[in-house]
């Protein structure tokens, strides 16, 4: 009984249980730093090809509040500066359906990203995004084909 004393009594062991403890909490929180530190950089990453890029060059253009309302099922198309216009031989029209070259490639257009109100512009145009996961189109305006 004399040792248990000496050495502290329950004090003692209360102090090492929580000493114990506080390592374990503190090793299991480790881990845990470089998960969230990736997460913050991967949604970083892939929340700089959502960011308009109206750089000032249209704000004198009659179109200008016309492009800044466009929308489409997938949400706003941004503005003039996002999209590009697309020359005829780059997109087409079957069944009710649309496709667009983009770099070459052709990309089939979400039925959801096709803007169904008139055309100011006249010519086609489409809104990319290049994410991590490739190419997707956000908003796509059929023109004239003509």
């Amino acid at each position: 009984m004399t040792n248990w004393i000496v050495s502290g009594g329950a004090r003692a062991r209360r102090w090492t249980n929580y000493a114990s403890q506080m390592l374990a909490r503190r090793r299991r929180g480790s881990r845990k730093v470089p998960l969230i530190a990736s997460t913050a950089l991967l949604v970083a990453l892939v929340s700089q090809s959502g960011h308009a890029r109206d750089d000032g060059r249209y704000a004198n253009s009659p179109l200008k509040p016309w492009f800044d309302s466009l929308k489409s099922g997938k949400g706003p198309c941004c503005s003039d500066a996002d999209g590009y216009a697309v020359a005829d031989p780059d997109w087409e029209s079957k069944s009710g359906h649309y496709r667009v070259r983009i770099e070459g490639e052709w990309f089939d257009v979400p039925d959801d990203a096709v803007i169904t109100e008139p055309n100011k512009a006249g010519r086609t145009m489409v809104w990319p995004i290049k994410g991590w996961g490739g190419m997707t189109i956000r908003c796509f305006m059929p023109g004239s084909m003509t």
